[in-house]
Formats: C-alpha cells, sequence, structure tokens
C-alpha cells in the first residue's frame, strides 16, 4: 500500500470506498449502509496516513491495532482492507455470501489480518484496552484504535470499559465514536440519549477531542493531538451523517440496516461519482 497524507488522494480514496460500500450491499441485498458511509474518513485517514501497519506483513508485533466494535458497519472495513492489500477487491461483492470472507461481521477465522472478531456490540473497548495494555507490558510504540457506534455505547460495558483506561491512564489507546446520531430503531437521542458527550467521557478520565468525522484535515490534527497526549486515553467525537454521501440515505433511519435497491444502487453511485 502507498501511505499518504494528501488530501485529494484521501478524498479519492474515500469516494472509491463509499462506491465499494454501495455495490457490495446492493449485490448481497443485504447489510448497513448508513453507518458504514458515516464512517469512511475515520478508516480511510487511519489506515492510509495515521497507523502503522503493514499489508505484506499483518502479523508485524510493532504495529499499531484497529478494532471495528460496531462490527455490523463492515463493509467500509472490508474496502479499506481491499484497498491496502490485505484482501481481495475483486471478492468485496461476495459479501455475506455462505464461504465468503467477507461475512456479515468481521470474523477472524475467514480474514486473519483482522485483530478481533466484532458485531457483538459493547465489546471492543474492552478489546482494545487488552492489547493497549499488553503494548505497554512489551514496551511496543504500538497504539491501538477503536471506533465504536453512537447506539453502541448505550451498553454498559463500554462505561466498564472507559472508567478502566481512565484509571489506569491508557495512553496508547485511541478510541473514535461515529456520532451519526441514529441507531437500528431511530434517533439515539429518542431511544436513550447519550448527551452530554464530551462531559462523560472526560468525567472518566478521557482526553476529548470533538471533531468532524468527514473532515480528513480535521481528523488527522486530532489523530495527531491525541498521540501527543500522555497520562491519559483520548477518544475523538467524531459528528458525522448516517449515509454520508447518498442524499436518500443521508440522516434517514431506514438505511441502518436496508440495503438499497438496483435502482438505489445506481442513484447511489451517480451521485458519488
Amino acid at each position: 500500500m502507498t501511505r499518504t497524507s494528501d488530501l485529494s488522494e484521501l478524498q479519492s480514496i474515500a469516494r472509491t470506498v463509499r462506491r465499494d460500500i454501495i455495490e457490495m450491499i446492493g449485490a448481497a441485498k443485504s447489510g448497513h449502509p448508513g453507518g458504514s458511509l458515516s464512517a469512511v474518513e475515520i478508516l480511510v485517514t487511519l489506515y492510509f496516513d495515521v497507523m502503522k501497519h503493514d499489508p505484506a506483513n499483518p502479523t508485524w508485533p510493532q504495529r499499531d491495532r484497529f478494532i471495528l466494535s460496531k462490527g455490523h458497519a463492515a463493509p467500509v472495513l472490508y474496502s479499506v482492507m481491499a484497498e491496502t492489500g490485505y484482501t481481495p477487491k475483486d471478492q468485496l461483492n461476495t459479501l455475506r455470501r455462505i464461504g465468503s470472507i467477507y461475512q456479515g461481521h468481521p470474523d477472524r477465522r475467514f480474514i486473519p489480518a483482522l485483530e478481533a472478531s466484532t458485531g457483538s456490540l459493547g465489546v471492543g473497548l474492552s478489546l482494545g484496552l487488552g492489547m493497549a495494555e499488553a503494548a505497554k507490558l512489551d514496551k511496543s510504540p504500538s497504539r491501538t484504535y477503536v471506533v465504536l457506534g453512537d447506539g453502541e455505547i448505550q451498553e454498559g460495558q463500554i462505561w466498564e470499559a472507559a472508567m478502566y483506561a481512565g484509571f489506569h491512564k491508557v495512553d496508547n489507546i485511541v478510541a473514535i465514536l461515529d456520532n451519526n446520531r441514529i441507531q437500528l430503531d431511530g434517533w439515539v437521542k429518542d431511544i436513550m440519549a447519550i448527551e452530554p458527550l464530551a462531559e462523560k467521557w472526560a468525567a472518566f478520565g478521557w482526553h476529548v477531542i470533538e471533531v468532524d468525522g468527514h473532515d480528513i484535515v480535521a481528523l488527522q490534527a486530532a489523530f495527531a493531538e491525541a498521540e501527543a497526549t500522555k497520562g491519559k486515553p483520548s477518544i475523538l467525537i467524531a459528528h458525522t451523517v448516517k449515509g454520508k454521501g447518498v442524499s436518500f440515505m443521508e440522516n434517514n433511519p431506514k438505511y441502518h440496516g436496508v440495503a438499497p435497491t438496483k435502482e438505489e444502487v445506481e442513484l447511489a453511485l451517480k451521485e458519488i461519482g
């Protein structure tokens, strides 16, 4: 893979990833487009610019670790892994088929380069903390990045992990909250409100950075700030739009877990460009 910090290159990759997401979910006639599209810039910035990793050597001990705790957004991760060279791009449209490596949720039995199998919500931050603490014990420079869903943080285990990380000053972990404001059954605020977000995470001992989750330059600066922060874990509260990039999916709870029709796929791809 070619690492880049160039904005136009990263934006071009993000467009490709959005196309992949629409095509693969459309082909599967099943999947989660909304929360995959909202996390595109976050994963593109991490995999192509921020994280230290090597697709030719996926078990490199000093690599940074990435966990997609909201595992139902697997299409965005699969596209990015294919674009970076971990997995075959020509198989993306086998998403959710029996025997495909691209299962409905990330599964290490099918893709060993994954750091964890995810999809049972609430678990990823705990997994990431274990990896971050192991890196400290090994005196490794490895850092761990965990993407959480805003509906997901209604799970109690998230806050146990947050309390642990703050108390033990685990400063080599970064949580990224994909704050797109919509979960499976509707708007987060109507189901179980999670605000005030910044104050809650700060109270648990975290360094809080609020950022536009679709602004790559802002994300680059936020990840740099997190890396420079010592003595406490960091969280990026990334304000995003569910279904970003496809007008009829944006801020539409329907597309949390409904695949686009063939006609909608064509419309979406035309919009993305």
